[in-house]
């Protein structure tokens, strides 16, 4: 309104002007009030662009904001998108919007070599289980084998030799100082490092890693550099990891095995089967009878198994491979087999029908808890490996009689002839009205398996099973679907960002 008013009383005092003036001064008195309109309207319209510009400004903020919110979350690749927003200040209006074509990565990345420590201790050092748990599973290897492949394209032999030993040098070293008692650390770094195993293979440009990858991953395969030298020394330290995860394992379920597995009574009512005291053997396993911790048998069980489903929990949690958590959980099944076993061997108040109806519960609860998890699904015979405790409680509740010798050597395919011989004669009668086993009925069962005992004695087999006792690890090739080019590194990653360039 003011600015309206000052307009009209400028205008009367031109017309006033006028009335006293010639045609020429009219005339001059007219463009100089249209320039002084003209200039008004200019800076006002100047106002508004300067109004909608910090309006534009402070949106793309926004929208860049929202773009790293999505990318974080696991959307493709949506980068760029601002640049395909006009700026009102560069560009004509009135002029076709030019839209700048999208960047095509090619799936590597590029570091400053002298960077290359500080990078490693961001990649490997310095990541915690908490936060790779959040991230794309075997993210770290994926980021290692693209900053490879830009070595490999620019032909960096020195530089790519450096890379892959200071890797694992990093790898090493972490899990010596922090990770000799953490199974989630070592979970982590196995998994990776089987990660950039297969990578290594399935980018070799070797047909037999082809089959399962797609054209684009063909083409993402390695130009330069033959680094199937550097899969033998990834496998060794992945087998390293490995052993020291199913260690770690073994020494968390050690102290509540036997009470667990032997002492727990799942089954109530049964005659003849009194509780025992414990006698300081909680937790044994036939060589180390010192516990510090009394468990109460009837919690046992149910934390034995509580124990096995965290550790498959966390194998899971930084995806690794099926086939490998099956493996791990065959060893710690024979670990639990072999210490219940030799207990059972050296404990005459356990020899009994009846203990042996408890026994082969809690043995069945283990079968189930595998079962549950779907580790018998990769044909790797998790539960075969409590096959030998598992015909020792079949052995106690047998019948024992001549005739059944046949049958009971048949039955007993998995366990040693020694230990057939000692479980028989420390067997008790569960009460009064069971016969106990007759020398000649040992005799019997000794002459029919004397050529397994022979064949035992040749090989030094003794009665105790071995509880260091490992399997040959394998690890099969598991191809990954991921495409370098789309793949993104998340800002939790340690500001890895900041480190490295998208190629």
């Amino acid at each position: 309104m003011e600015k309206a008013g000052k307009l009209n009383r400028d205008q009367q005092a031109v017309i006033e002007t006028n009335k006293n003036k010639a045609p020429t001064n009219q005339t001059e008195a007219y463009m100089q009030h249209e320039l002084t309109r003209l200039t008004g309207e200019n800076f006002d319209l100047r106002e508004k662009i300067e109004n909608l510009n910090e309006s534009v400004k402070r949106l793309k903020r926004q929208l860049k904001t929202y773009m790293k919110k999505l990318q974080e979350s696991g959307v493709g690749n949506i980068r760029d998108m601002d640049e395909r927003v006009p700026d009102s200040t560069e560009a004509d209006q009135t002029l076709p919007v030019i839209l700048r074509k999208e960047a095509k990565f090619l799936g590597m990345l590029e570091y400053s070599k002298e960077q290359e420590e500080k990078l490693l201790k961001s990649i490997i050092t310095d990541l915690k289980p908490r936060i790779a748990s959040q991230m794309l599973p075997g993210m770290p290897a994926y980021v290692v084998f693209m900053l490879i492949r830009h070595l490999d394209h620019i032909n960096d032999d020195k530089n790519v030799r450096s890379l892959i030993q200071g890797g694992i040098s990093h790898i090493k070293k972490t899990i010596k100082k922090r990770g000799q008692t953490d199974i989630e650390l070592k979970t982590l770094w196995l998994s990776n490092t089987l990660r950039l195993l297969h990578c290594l293979k399935q980018y070799s440009g070797e047909p037999q890693f082809q089959a399962e990858s797609s054209a684009k991953q063909i083409e993402h395969c390695l130009r330069n550099f033959d680094l199937s030298a550097y899969r033998r020394v990834l496998s060794d330290i992945a087998v390293w990891i490995y052993q020291g995860i199913t260690k770690v394992m073994e020494e968390e379920v050690q102290p509540g095995l036997v009470v667990a597995l032997l002492e727990h009574e799942g089954i109530g009512g049964l005659s003849g089967d009194k509780p025992r005291p414990m006698r300081g053997r909680a937790g044994s396993t036939g060589n180390d009878l010192d516990t510090p911790t009394h468990l109460d048998p009837k919690e046992a069980l149910d934390g034995l198994l509580t124990e096995l489903t965290r550790f498959h929990l966390v194998l899971q949690k930084h995806g690794l491979d099926p086939e490998i958590i099956t493996q791990i959980f065959r060893q710690i099944f024979y670990f639990l087999c072999a210490g219940s076993l030799n207990n059972l061997l050296l404990r005459k108040d356990m020899c009994h029908w009846s203990r042996g109806m408890q026994i082969r519960y809690n043995i069945a609860q283990l079968e189930q808890w595998a079962r549950d998890q779907n580790l018998e699904d990769t044909g790797s015979k998790v539960i075969d490996t409590l096959l030998p405790i598992i015909q020792a409680t079949q052995l106690l509740q047998a019948r024992k009689s001549e005739e059944d010798v046949p049958g009971i050597c048949d039955m007993c395919d998995k366990l040693r002839v020694s230990q057939i011989i000692k479980i028989l004669n420390l067997y008790t009668p569960a009460d009064e009205f069971e016969e106990r086993v007759s020398p000649v009925f040992v005799r019997k069962i000794q002459n029919k398996l004397q050529e397994r005992a022979m064949e035992e004695a040749k090989n030094q087999v003794t009665l105790l099973m071995d509880t260091k006792f490992s399997f040959a690890v394998r690890f099969p090739f598991n191809p990954s679907t991921i495409n370098f080019a789309e793949l993104e590194i998340p800002e939790m990653y340690n500001n890895l960002s900041q480190l490295v360039r998208k190629v």
